[in-house]
């Protein structure tokens, strides 16, 4: 037993020595990595300090070279600003020179003015006890002359002056009435002369031509095919162009009515175009009015150019181009409204040109005066106004504006270029053959115009004005107060539109006018 103890216990002795061994290896290991840690880590230590110190010294060589070059920067900026001080400092130098001259000048004049000024002091001294003088022997030349004229000074001088005025007057009446007669003399003879010249530069067919508002058929039997069953090729036809077919007696003849000048000439081309075809039914009758619309817009578009290259204008609206091209056709008395503006304008660019005026100026306005005329169908009111209005929007001269809107004189001129128009509107339409309409419609036209207006009760007077585009009323002042003139005007262009055919507008014009008269006898 005792044995068996011995033998434990020797084996846990040698069990705790072998422990006491390994963990005596163990912290003999651990000890010696510790070690080699440390001595790397004093390695990189080592290292890093080196690495400081060059970069230190690294960064220390660049602190001095930029210190270096700072200051050499430095001393080169104070040396140029010490130059720029020098330099300002001798320009101050040489100003101060200059004024010091200056200053001296000045005192130099003031010296010379002080001078003067007393010699002017001492002038007018002598100038003043002159006046004294003069004063007195006028003033004694005054008495012995009152004494020996027997009149006093104030009226001496009424009649002195009463007797020059007099003359002056008559003189200046004579020479004036001389001047003004010779100036209407050369004037009345300038104008016939530049007039003449106009006429003689420019040549042009004495009638023009003019669109037509009938269509002739083939046959008789066409005019039912174009009626159609129960008229209803008739009535498209209308619809479609907006103007009306008149079918009357007279053998293989349409007429076509309307006052659309462009609407009329579509209906007669889709109704030639029909007549060709010879399908008439309403569904070619709506493609054949669209095809001649696109045809027609195009034919504008190309007479407008036209116009424009024959004047080789410049800077001219697409608009304006546009109704120019649809003055083609329109007429007016049969005279081309185109062909008339056209005439117009050269007439208008002559006249101009023959006075040392700006000739385009008035060719534009010459050319544009009646476009207004191209609108009249879809807008109201005076032509000329429409047209200036229409210019105006589309950025053309004032003067040229003016002109337009004055060329029936309906707004004052304000520039010399709207007379030269109204004179070469008359000469385009007073030539020889311009125009279709007789005197005895003109008179007739006239006549009417004055008769309507003198069938209302309470009128005093008519006068048919411009050609017969005014219609003046002159009522009776008693009978008539102002509301009553409004509602007769109202009512006479109500009958003048249901009883007359007319281009253009007619203005009516009633006045009512209260006038007291009497005589100092």
């Amino acid at each position: 037993m005792v044995e068996l103890i011995y033998a434990i216990s020797g084996a846990g002795l040698a069990i705790l020595i072998a422990f006491l061994l390994g963990l005596l290896f163990y912290l003999k290991k651990k000890f010696s990595h510790a070690s080699n840690l440390i001595k790397e880590s004093q390695n990189e230590w080592e290292k890093a300090r080196k690495e400081i110190e060059a970069e230190k010294k690294d960064a220390f060589s660049k602190i001095k070279d930029e210190i270096y070059k700072k200051r050499k920067e430095f001393e080169f900026d104070v040396k140029r600003e010490k130059i720029e001080l020098e330099r300002l400092q001798s320009k101050i130098t040489i100003r101060v020179e200059e004024v010091e001259k200056k200053d001296q000048k000045m005192e130099e004049l003031r010296y010379e003015l002080q001078s003067k000024e007393k010699e002017l002091s001492r002038s007018f001294d002598i100038l003043r006890a002159n006046e004294t003088k003069l004063k007195s022997l006028y003033n004694e030349l005054i008495t012995k002359l009152e004494n020996i004229s027997g009149m006093s000074k104030d009226e001496a001088k009424k009649t002195l002056s009463e007797t020059i005025e007099a003359e002056v007057r008559h003189s200046s009446e004579k020479w004036i009435q001389k001047v003004e007669e010779d100036a209407k003399h050369i004037a009345k003879e300038k104008s016939i002369q530049l007039i003449v010249n106009s006429m003689q530069r420019y040549a042009a067919e004495q009638v023009t031509l003019h669109s037509s508002s009938v269509v002739h058929l083939p046959n008789e039997e066409m005019k039912g095919r174009i009626i159609g069953k129960e008229g209803r090729n008739i009535k498209a036809l209308e619809m479609a162009t907006g103007m009306e077919f008149v079918i009357g007696d007279i053998p293989e003849i349409i007429t076509i009515s309307g006052f659309n000048p462009i609407r009329r000439e579509i209906a007669r081309r889709t109704l030639e175009k029909l007549i060709l075809d010879g399908r008439i039914n309403p569904t070619r009758i709506e493609e054949t009015v669209a095809q001649c619309e696109r045809e027609l817009d195009e034919m504008i578009q190309e007479y407008g150019k036209q116009a424009i290259m024959h004047f080789n204008l410049q800077g001219v609206h697409a608009d304006i181009v546009t109704l120019l091209g649809k003055l083609y056709f329109r007429t007016s008395y049969s005279q081309n409204v185109l062909e008339h503006s056209k005439e117009v304008g050269v007439f208008s660019r002559l006249l101009a040109e023959e006075l040392g005026l700006d000739g385009e100026i008035a060719l534009r306005a010459g050319l544009f005066h009646d476009i207004g005329k191209a609108v009249t169908a879809e807008v109201e009111g005076p032509h000329a106004q429409i047209g200036a209005d229409i210019a105006r929007r589309c950025g053309e001269d004032l003067r040229v504006v003016n002109a337009i809107a004055a060329h029936h004189e309906e707004v004052p001129f304000t520039s010399i270029y709207g007379p030269i128009v109204v004179i070469a509107d008359t000469l385009s339409a007073s030539r020889p053959g311009a125009r279709r309409e007789t005197f005895t419609a003109y008179i007739k036209r006239l006549e009417k115009l004055e008769e309507i207006g003198r069938s209302f009760e309470g009128v005093k007077k008519v006068y048919a004005l411009q050609a017969g585009r005014e219609l003046r009323i002159i009522v009776e002042e008693d009978l008539m107060d102002d509301e009553k003139v409004i509602n007769l005007a109202r009512e006479l262009a109500k009958r003048i539109e249901a009883e007359m055919n007319f281009p253009g507008q007619i203005k009516v014009n009633v006045i009512r006018e209260k006038r007291a008269i009497e005589y100092a006898k």
